[in-house]
């Protein structure tokens, strides 16, 4: 688990906001130790991250789920494009989206990722 592990525990840890040292005080360590697992100077196994993030009243959900391959099928459908033809397409694409947001804004449709800059004003 070298690095997932460490970025989960890490993650965990800002979530629950705790210090590096209250974390430690929890799982039995030194804040030294909580440190260097962090920047994957160590690497925990799957049950020390489980441990953790228990010590922490978190828990780790998994899914398998069905693989979709869609992005590489469409990266393959533009691997023999030359690098114009990318720009164009991109240009061609960004110019057509843009005209969907003004149309949606007339309309007084946000997009969600607008919506705090436009409370904000």
């Amino acid at each position: 688990m070298k690095g997932m592990g460490n970025d989960l525990i890490r993650e965990a840890r800002k979530r629950s906001q705790l210090t590096q040292a209250e974390l430690a005080t929890l799982a039995g360590t030194t804040q030294s130790a909580v440190a260097r697992l962090e920047k994957g100077v160590t690497s925990p196994s799957f049950d020390d991250v489980i441990r953790m993030l228990r010590l922490m009243n978190l828990d780790l959900d998994f899914m398998l789920v069905a693989r979709d391959d869609s992005d590489w099928i469409q990266a393959s459908d533009r691997l023999p494009l030359s690098a114009q033809e990318r720009l164009n397409r991109h240009t061609h694409l960004t110019t057509q989206l843009r005209a969907l947001q003004r149309a949606g804004t007339k309309a007084g449709v946000h997009d969600r990722a607008d919506n705090g800059a436009h409370d904000a004003a």
